[in-house]
């Protein structure tokens, strides 16, 4: 975590109670999840003091790869968050920082895409540039510690090509792994809810 990492949050009242409860699992589409967002208006915010604080929710674009032959990619956490090491995850993503806004004027869906991509190109050394990534819904739960700070926004890109993706150090162990086993790795709770809203 860089000391001065500021991160999109947004404060939890201001959202949808349906958003934010002991576990929330919504199919949306993404103009009605930006049009709340930016009715309930969203801030840049020093990240250690957004871990801290259960009133703010973080966005965070989660992004799960799959494949048109029922796999999909999985790694191991051994990342920044420290919290979720040794977990399987399904989604690529992060925090959303200031410089995903390019300009005074960017739009909460401009900020969002852009967090979604860079946080792909970071994670991923290759992948192929035609496979758009689509919004799904949007996954929260106040169970974890991790959570209970975090509101996150699922993405699904669905492959033809999935040998064209070169994971990066931070996906440790990166494999496919069939639909129908995932339910059988030690996951992150927010893999968990991802699987269920993406089958909903």
């Amino acid at each position: 975590m860089r000391k001065k990492e500021s991160v999109l949050c947004i404060h939890r009242d201001r959202l949808p109670s349906s958003w934010v409860k002991t576990k929330s699992i919504l199919p949306l589409d993404l103009n009605t999840f930006v049009e709340e967002c930016t009715q309930s208006g969203f801030d840049f915010i020093i990240r250690k003091e957004a871990e801290q604080n259960p009133d703010l929710k973080q966005v965070i674009p989660y992004i799960l790869l799959q494949t048109q032959n029922s796999e999909t990619a999985i790694y191991n956490r051994q990342g920044s968050e420290k919290r979720l090491h040794d977990l399987w995850s399904l989604g690529i993503g992060g925090h959303i920082n200031p410089i995903d806004q390019k300009n005074k004027q960017a739009s909460f869906k401009d900020i969002l895409i852009c967090g979604m991509e860079r946080e792909l190109d970071e994670e991923l050394i290759k992948r192929p540039p035609l496979d758009q990534a689509k919004f799904v819904g949007i996954i929260s739960e106040d169970i974890t510690d991790v959570g209970s700070v975090h509101l996150g926004a699922v993405f699904q890109i669905i492959t033809k090509t999935p040998e064209l993706y070169l994971p990066g150090p931070e996906l440790s162990q990166f494999q496919w792994a069939k639909n129908k086993e995932l339910t059988q790795l030690d996951l992150e709770l927010w893999s968990e809810l991802a699987l269920a809203l993406i089958s909903l």
